[in-house]
């Protein structure tokens, strides 16, 4: 049997780069990075692909209709145990496996702080561990809508407006 080009086949997760935040951030969203990949969701991961808006968000327990979060977008892709992030300017690109290793090695929303983070699936969680910061960022589904808790900061929750 003869095997087919990569060029005719449809990629997996381990023949994509790792993608990273430009330097200074994008400036207008980038093309999707597992976009035409075929692996099958890693066992325990949710289904968070989408286009996603928030539509609240919540400081310890009190809405705040002014936070700057409010209508931002993130845009999830999944396959594997990878998932690929990307909302305000950055692109954080991950394998759900536990280890620094594979998570995130980027830079934080300032464009220049780098962050390393641990990412897993936990239970139908996606949980973000950053080393040697003492906060836990989930994202969940709640229904029809995204949960997104970051740390002791805020709660937001977001509406898919594509898949």
């Amino acid at each position: 049997m003869q095997s087919i080009p990569y060029s005719m086949r449809m990629p997996s997760v381990n023949d994509i780069p790792v993608a990273h935040t430009p330097t200074g951030g994008w400036k207008a969203f980038p093309d999707p990075i597992l976009e035409g990949c075929v692996d099958a969701l890693a066992d325990g991961a949710p289904d968070l692909r989408g286009m996603w808006k928030v539509v609240t968000v919540s400081v310890k327990g009190i809405y705040d209709s002014d936070h700057e979060m409010v209508s931002s977008l993130q845009r999830i892709e999944q396959a594997g145990d990878r998932i690929v992030i990307t909302s305000e300017g950055v692109i954080h690109d991950m394998r759900c496996d536990g280890t620094v290793e594979h998570g995130v090695h980027d830079v934080s929303i300032d464009f220049s702080t780098e962050i390393r983070v641990v990412a897993t699936y936990e239970n139908g969680v996606h949980m973000l561990r950053p080393v040697g910061i003492p906060i836990e960022v989930s994202r969940h589904l709640d229904g029809d809508e995204l949960v997104w808790e970051y740390g002791p900061f805020f709660t937001a929750r977001l509406e898919r407006i594509s898949s």
